[in-house]
């Protein structure tokens, strides 16, 4: 009986297989006749929905002439993801379009993951084959001016909304081309989400709101997929309106609502291997532009020791993400950069350049079960002898995690009043006592 049932189901699944494979066929032959039709120099003369609404037309009319039954939400669904093949990114449009996924994951062609509430999850997306996977790569990093090939085979670019792809093809990649987009929607979050999302507490917003506007440096430090960028992105608009900010990249993707902002993005190398433009040069030049504040996506190398320097010569003020798993780490981190810059500074020099320009790190963490939480909001405070000396003002503290998967804990202030009060009180920022009261402030 077990043999019987389990036959009946293979036969199903090979007849779904079977008639996935025509449709397939069916889209192919449409999108194929539909290339040779298009009158290219007329094509150009129309944009957007009307160009669209056009094409359109072109389909349902080469669906007609075809001698094949289609019910209507099937031929509706091949009118859709022919102009999706035709205008968009093929197959990750339909993806793109649901706002509940915040990460793409393709791992070669027939194999594509999402990322939805912390969650990842095997989709029923396939590509056609590595050749098709590799048109649409190319069809996204081509339209910020990058390439991907055989000599450049990895490449960051990004989305028309701000999301970030990376790429790596074969040969470098075994089994196909894999790509991972980082989604950030049309709408980014604003402030009200995070707080709705238990990401901190009104009382650490307050703070880091009072250290901007006092122009504190800040980094953001965390893991990847901790919600950096995020973060970085909604502290960015307590900067007052008419500051002049230079923001740095390697691929941009900082959403800033400031009327007076220079966005600049570092270059790959060319096929020669030449005109390369990296982080560091761009710090160099940015100081030659007359910032007010300095905003670099993310420090990862030794940009960091001309970063440090701008924020020890008159640019306070300016905020940066870099890779850590704790304040404490993020401090090590930076001396690591710093003497990938090549220079042999000793390492009390080296840190007491970090002790003098950065004033708060704050630490995003993504907890099990995909919760993003603020776990603490650290002040540098000083030296003491050879290490730098810092103080928690605000932490998360994880209790264990629920039957759901998800971890839980409280937020916490450790009572601590910081140091540099008395600049955000210089600034005209007040800030209440009870703000650093030693207390559980919330439980997330």
């Amino acid at each position: 009986m077990a043999t019987v049932s389990a036959s009946k189901t293979n036969t199903l699944s090979r007849g779904e297989l079977s008639k996935q494979q025509e449709f397939d066929n069916l889209k192919r032959r449409i999108h194929s006749k539909l290339v040779d039709k298009l009158d290219l120099s007329k094509v150009g003369e129309l944009e957007g929905d009307k160009l669209r609404r056009e094409i359109r037309l072109v389909i349902e009319h080469l669906c007609d002439s075809e001698d094949t039954l289609l019910n209507r939400a099937e031929r509706e669904r091949l009118i859709e993801e022919v102009l999706d093949e035709t205008f968009g990114l093929g197959p990750l449009e339909m993806l793109l379009k649901d706002p509940t996924i915040s990460d793409i994951l393709i791992n070669g062609p027939k194999q594509v993951y999402v990322e939805r509430r912390g969650k990842l999850e095997k989709t029923n997306v396939q590509f056609r084959d590595n050749q098709h996977l590799l048109q649409i790569i190319d069809r996204i990093v081509s339209k910020v001016g990058r390439r991907v090939d055989e000599v450049c085979p990895m490449v960051d670019a990004r989305l028309a909304d701000g999301s970030r792809v990376n790429a790596i093809i074969p040969p470098l990649a075994l089994d196909g081309p894999a790509v991972s987009i980082r989604r950030f929607g049309s709408n980014p979050l604003k402030l009200e989400d995070l707080l709705n999302y238990k990401a901190f507490t009104p009382e650490m917003v307050m703070l880091l709101e009072g250290a901007i506007k006092a122009r504190l440096n800040i980094i953001i430090s965390g893991g990847t997929g901790s919600g950096k960028t995020t973060l970085l992105n909604t502290l960015s608009s307590f900067i007052p309106n008419d500051e002049r900010i230079v923001t740095i990249e390697d691929a941009a993707e900082l959403q800033l609502q400031q009327e007076h902002v220079v966005r600049l993005e570092t270059r790959p190398p060319n096929i020669e291997g030449k005109g390369a433009i990296t982080a560091t040069d761009l710090v160099r030049n940015a100081l030659r532009m007359r910032p007010e504040r300095i905003i670099i996506g993310e420090c990862r190398g030794p940009e960091a020791l001309d970063m440090l320097q701008a924020m020890n010569t008159g640019h306070d003020g300016s905020l940066t993400t870099l890779h850590a798993n704790s304040p404490r780490d993020a401090i090590a981190r930076l001396e690591t950069m710093i003497m990938m810059s090549g220079f042999e500074m000793p390492v009390k020099a080296m840190r007491q350049q970090i002790a003098s320009a950065v004033q708060l790190i704050v630490q995003a963490n993504r907890l099990q079960g995909g919760a993003r939480r603020v776990t603490h909001i650290t002040e540098v405070v000083g030296m003491e002898q050879d290490t730098v000396v810092m103080q928690d003002i605000y932490r998360y503290v994880q209790e264990g995690v629920d039957e759901h998967g998800r971890a839980y804990g409280y937020f916490e202030c450790t009572g601590v009043r910081p140091k540099c009060m008395a600049r955000l009180e210089a600034a005209g920022v007040r800030l209440p006592a009870s703000a650093f009261r030693q207390r559980i402030m919330m439980r997330a």
